[in-house]
């Protein structure tokens, strides 16, 4: 195989991951010698360091991760801001809440709930990343079950689901007005 080919599925497999890959983990699951991806892991790093690339090759221990060159991160991060800074709908308020206190949830149970397709808002809480996939539950046709994640916690001051506050029935407000 050829080095350009190497390098090229080396970036390929790097950019799919999110976390950093150890080049035993690359070497093994490409079926490759271990020193064919050093070899390849380095031609890819000096690559980026040549300019006109806004990413780099991170070598992070005997791991290695894409990222993007630092002189580009203020655009990165705006651009990711602009995103998640947008404000919940009442839709995606109402499908959060049902999420954060009944989780794991199917996407059924909160239409359930809500009396309305949540497929949206839904879409709009993963790209948020406010939840995430938790598995498949254990019923007919096995769907998929989504929970709140960490970023949900901080983005609202919660240390553990525990702070959530208590949900009032209307039974339990007609008690207190009696």
């Amino acid at each position: 195989m050829e080095q350009t080919e190497v390098t090229a599925v080396l970036e390929a497999v790097l950019f799919a991951h999110a976390d950093p890959v150890g080049a035993d983990k690359l070497a093994a699951a490409l079926e490759w010698p271990e020193s064919l991806v050093r070899e390849g892991l380095a031609a890819l790093q000096a690559r980026y360091r040549q300019p006109g690339s806004g990413l780099t090759l991170l070598r992070l221990g005997d791991h290695w991760q894409l990222a993007t060159k630092n002189e580009y991160g203020d655009y990165v991060r705006r651009t990711l801001e602009t995103k998640r800074a947008a404000p919940l709908s009442q839709a995606a308020l109402e499908t959060l809440t049902v999420i954060a206190y009944n989780q794991p949830v199917s996407r059924a149970f909160i239409e359930q709930v809500r009396g309305v397709d949540s497929s949206s808002s839904v879409a709009s809480l993963l790209e948020k990343g406010l939840i995430e996939e938790a598995g498949r539950l254990d019923l007919p046709g096995r769907p998929v079950s989504f929970r709140t994640t960490d970023h949900f916690l901080r983005v609202f001051g919660l240390s553990s689901l525990d702070g959530l506050p208590p949900i009032h029935t209307p039974e339990e407000e007609k008690e207190g007005t009696l």
